[in-house]
């Protein structure tokens, strides 16, 4: 198997947000609803970023830059249900000259529940969005933090 197509790990990250399954996640099967999960990989993401010291959207401002999802994807391996504590480990799996792609993986204790995979790409803000380069300075921080090193 490639790396891309392996199962995760929680020793794959080195970051990880916690998160308690709340009545409002779940639905009438008493498992989190699963558009939920997007919303648990959105809310890693941007404390991922706080935790590397490249702040969304604060540390992009300067580089004239915003990011923008492109595509998510997620495989289901087991339910969460109401007022189960989470693990949800992110990081930077992939980086191309525009985009990057994080892995985001929830966990309950050590088991896997899922595996969530969301490319951004790197644009002017506003509406015309012109791709740019991901900002060197913020490949260099994902690169000294992370556990296995990004793709390129």
């Amino acid at each position: 198997m490639t790396e891309v197509s392996r199962p995760s790990s929680p020793a794959d990250f080195a970051f990880f947000e916690p998160a308690r399954v709340r009545w409002a996640d779940v639905d009438m099967q008493g498992i989190v609803f699963n558009p939920n999960y997007l919303v648990y990989a959105d809310n890693a993401m941007t404390e991922y970023m706080r935790a590397v010291g490249f702040p969304y959207p604060q540390a992009l401002l300067p580089f004239g830059a915003d990011i923008f999802a492109a595509g998510s994807s997620i495989d289901f391996k087991a339910s969460a249900r109401f007022d189960d504590l989470l693990r949800i480990g992110a990081r930077i799996e992939r980086i191309g000259r525009t985009s990057f792609r994080f892995r985001i993986s929830v966990f309950r204790d050590d088991e896997l529940l899922t595996d969530t995979r969301t490319t951004y790409v790197c644009a002017t803000p506003g509406e015309t969005r012109t791709t740019l380069s991901v900002p060197e300075k913020f490949i260099a921080i994902v690169e000294g933090f992370e556990l296995l090193k990004p793709e390129r």
